[in-house]
C-alpha cells in the first residue's frame, strides 16, 4: 500500500462553509456536490461530457466505473479476444451494461484472433523458451498450484452461460474497429479510448484508416510491464508475482498480440498513457475491499458480491487514472514499443528515455508507476455506490 497518500484539497467554498458553521442543509449539499466533482477533475457542472470508448476482453468493475462516472459520455463498448474470446467478452459486456442500467449503450464485437500470434505458435514458443504463467483463452492448466480458479478451456464460438445471467440485448452488427473509426471522425480530437485488453482492435482500426489515431483525443491502455516488484505480503501477491519475477518485461495483454500492440503504439496519438503491471502490485481486490464495495444497494454493488476476490486491480487503475489523473503520484516519460521478433523476448516491452529511442515510430508515453491507493479505493467506492445514470435518450451511433 502507498505510504504517502495525498488527499485532494477541499474547494474554497467548502472550507468557508466549515469555518462559518453553517447548518443550512441545502448549502452544505451544494458544497459537497462541488467537492465530489473536484475528485473527478471537473471544473464546473456544465462542462462538456468527456467522450470515451471502452475496449476490453471482458467487462467488470473498470467499465462500470466509467459508465457511472459524472460528466462522461460512453459512446460504446468494444470487445476483443484475450482473457476471453471476443464473443464471450461481448456477452459479458451486454450483460454488464444491463446491470449498469444502460442497455442503450451499444456493444461491438471485435477481433477474434491476434494479427499473427496463434495457439500453436505459443505452444511452440513454450517448448523453446519456457512456460508462460498465463495464456488467456489458450490456458489449459496451471503450471504450479494456484489459488485462482482456472477458467474453462473452449473454442472461439462457445459462449457459456454467464454467472450473473445471460444478456437480453444484442450486439451491434458493425465491427469494433469500424465503430472506432466512425466515432473519431464524428467527434474529431474528442474521443478517448480506454483499452484494457490486447490492442488488436486498435491496430486494425489504424491499418484500415491511417487517420484513426490522429483524430482520437488520447489512448489510455492497461498493458506492458517495466520492472514490477511484489509489494504486498500475502500469498495472492506472491503467486501473481510469478509472471514478472524472471521476465519483468512480459505482460499478457501485449504478449497475446505483439504485432497488434506495436502497430497500435506506433500510431500518431496526441497522447498515450500506459498503465503497466508496475502500479498494480500495490493493489488487490481483497475480501475486505470487496465487502466495502458491495455494501451499497446498487445493481453494480450487488453484482460485485458474486465476484471472486484475490486479483490485482489492473484495469480499474486504467479507468481511475483516466477519470482522475490526480491519482498518479509517480510517472515516467518514455518512448515505448514491443519486441515482435520470434525470440525469447517475443512480446516484451521495449522502452527508452527521450533521446535514446531508435526513431522508428515509437510512441512517446506517460507511464504510470505508482498511484495513491486510498484515494483510488475511495473513488471506486463512490462510483459503485453512485445512483444509476439515466438513459442517454440518443439514438445508437
Amino acid at each position: 500500500m502507498c505510504s504517502h497518500s495525498i488527499p485532494p484539497k477541499r474547494p474554497l467554498a467548502v472550507q468557508r462553509l466549515k469555518r462559518s458553521g453553517s447548518t443550512r442543509s441545502k448549502t452544505v449539499r451544494l458544497g459537497l456536490s462541488w467537492l465530489g466533482m473536484a475528485w473527478f477533475g471537473l471544473n464546473v457542472a456544465h462542462a462538456e461530457p468527456r467522450k470515451v470508448i471502452l475496449d476490453d476482453d471482458g467487462f467488470a468493475l473498470a467499465q462500470w466505473m466509467v459508465i457511472k462516472a459524472p460528466n462522461v459520455q460512453v459512446l460504446g463498448v468494444t470487445t476483443v479476444t484475450g482473457d476471453a474470446w471476443a464473443k464471450e467478452a461481448t456477452a459479458y459486456a451486454l450483460r454488464g451494461v444491463e446491470i449498469a442500467g444502460r442497455p442503450d449503450l451499444p456493444v461491438f464485437t471485435g477481433a477474434s484472433f491476434p494479427l499473427v500470434n496463434t495457439e500453436a505458435q505459443t505452444e511452440r514458443w513454450e517448448t523453446l523458451y519456457g512456460k508462460m504463467v498465463w495464456k488467456g483463452v489458450w490456458m489449459k492448466h496451471w503450471v504450479e498450484p494456484t489459488l485462482q480458479k482456472l477458467p474453462p478451456y473452449h473454442g472461439p464460438d462457445v459462449v457459456p452461460d454467464l454467472p450473473q445471467g445471460n444478456p437480453t440485448i444484442k450486439a451491434q452488427s458493425e465491427r469494433a474497429a469500424d465503430f472506432m473509426i466512425d466515432m473519431v471522425h464524428r467527434y474529431p480530437h474528442q474521443v478517448s479510448i480506454i483499452a484494457t485488453g490486447p490492442l488488436t482492435n486498435l491496430a486494425l482500426a489504424q491499418r484500415l484508416d491511417p487517420e484513426f489515431a490522429f483524430l482520437a483525443k488520447e489512448l489510455v491502455y492497461m498493458g506492458g510491464s517495466l520492472n514490477p516488484r511484489q509489494t504486498r505480503p500475502d500469498e495472492v501477491a506472491h503467486q501473481f508475482a510469478r509472471e514478472f519475477l524472471n521476465t519483468p518485461r512480459r505482460e499478457f495483454n501485449i504478449r497475446f498480440d505483439p504485432e497488434g500492440a506495436s502497430i497500435a503504439l506506433r500510431a500518431p496519438w496526441a497522447k498515450i498513457t500506459m498503465i503497466p503491471v508496475d502500479p498494480s502490485t500495490d493493489t488487490e481486490l481483497t475480501p475486505a475491499l470487496l465487502k466495502r464495495l458491495g455494501r451499497s444497494d446498487t445493481p453494480v454493488a450487488r453484482s460485485l458480491k458474486t465476484r471472486e476476490a484475490g486479483f490485482p486491480l489492473w484495469d480499474e487503475i486504467a479507468a481511475a487514472v483516466w477519470l482522475d489523473p490526480g491519482l498518479i503520484i509517480q510517472k515516467a516519460d518514455l518512448y515505448v514499443d514491443v519486441n515482435t521478433q520470434f525470440s525469447a523476448s517475443y512480446g516484451d516491452i521495449l522502452s527508452w528515455s527521450p533521446g535514446y529511442q531508435p526513431g522508428l515510430g515509437e510512441g512517446r508515453t506517460i507511464v504510470v508507476q505508482r498511484i495513491d491507493i486510498p484515494r483510488f479505493e475511495d473513488l471506486m467506492d463512490r462510483l459503485v455506490a453512485a445512483p444509476q445514470k439515466p438513459l442517454s435518450g440518443r439514438p445508437l451511433p
